[in-house]
Order: C-alpha cells, then structure tokens, then sequence
C-alpha cells in the first residue's frame, strides 16, 4: 500500500474511532432526544372496617412539602412535591418536568441548599434512582428512612460530568 494511502486509511481510522467515543461517552445525540413520563399522581388507599368485612377505602394524599425547579447547568422547570400517603409510604414526585436530556442522569435527595455549590451536590445525598424521563410527570419512592428534615434540595444530577441540571428546595 503506498504511504499516502496509508495515511488516509489510518486517518479514517482515527477520525471513527473518535467518533465512536464521543458518541458511547458523551451520548450528545440524548440532547436530540426527549423522553416524556407520564407516571400517575399516587393516591393513598386504606382499609376499614370489623373483622367481618373489610372496605377499602381511597385517600387523599398528605402534601410534605412543595418547591419549584431552578435552573443550574441546564434550563430546567417543573414543581416537585413530596407526598405522604398515609401508609408509612412517601412519594417524591416531579410535574411538568422540562430539562434537556443527557447522559447517566439521577434523581437526588441533597444537604445541599439550591443555591450552594455545584460541587456539594453529590457530597452528602440519597439517590432516588436514574432520572425517568426529561419531561413530564414522574414519582419516585422516598426510603422510610429519609428524615426530611436532614436535606435541603432535590437535584437532577449528571453523574457522569458531575453536573447538576437543576434543583428544587425541600422547603
């Protein structure tokens, strides 16, 4: 093979192989791509009743606490609320949700205050699992465990470039 033509194929080479990685690493093509949940508002559901005959019965659900999104890294609206549905069970629960998609995204519970430092997201949080969707409405369930009280924010974080897209207060 003549050397130019060596220098093109190994070019071509490089240039897919750096395609490649952008597109596995970077994942730029999920900024192109919104995906929409639409994840039911819960509703708390009891029984009542004597021992002979047991009723179920629907609830209403007790709201904890309620905040609007901020924007941090990417623009980002929506309200998250917090709900109790009386059977020892809580919801977070994000409505209207509107983000930019991106690569390995989470749901976090975080010490960290909405507007204190991008860095301190990830120090001290509880991870409610991978972000469902970019848009919509979505509910995530709150670990018994979780003393509200102890957190300060919910944050939609990009674990892969340590980001946060944006916040809402635990007010």
């Amino acid at each position: 093979m003549p050397p130019r033509r060596r220098v093109l194929v190994a070019g071509a080479v490089a240039l897919v192989a750096t395609a490649a990685v952008v597109l596995v690493w970077f994942q730029p093509q999920k900024l192109l791509i919104d995906e929409t949940v639409d994840d039911a508002a819960p509703v708390a559901v009891g029984t009542t009743g004597d021992a002979g005959s047991v009723t179920t019965v629907t609830t209403g659900t007790l709201e904890v606490t309620i905040g609007e999104f901020v924007s941090l890294d990417h623009r980002t609206t929506g309200t998250l609320r917090v709900l109790d549905l009386g059977n020892g069970s809580r919801v977070v629960r994000l409505e209207g949700l509107q983000t930019d998609n991106g690569p390995d995204l989470f749901l976090y519970v975080t010490t960290n205050p909405v507007d204190g430092d991008e860095g301190d997201f990830d120090d001290e949080f509880v991870n409610l699992g991978r972000l469902k969707g970019n848009q919509g409405d979505q509910n995530y369930d709150l670990p018994a465990d979780v003393d509200l009280a102890d957190y300060a924010s919910v944050v939609i974080w990009c674990d892969r470039f340590d980001s946060a897209f944006g916040a809402a207060p635990l007010t």
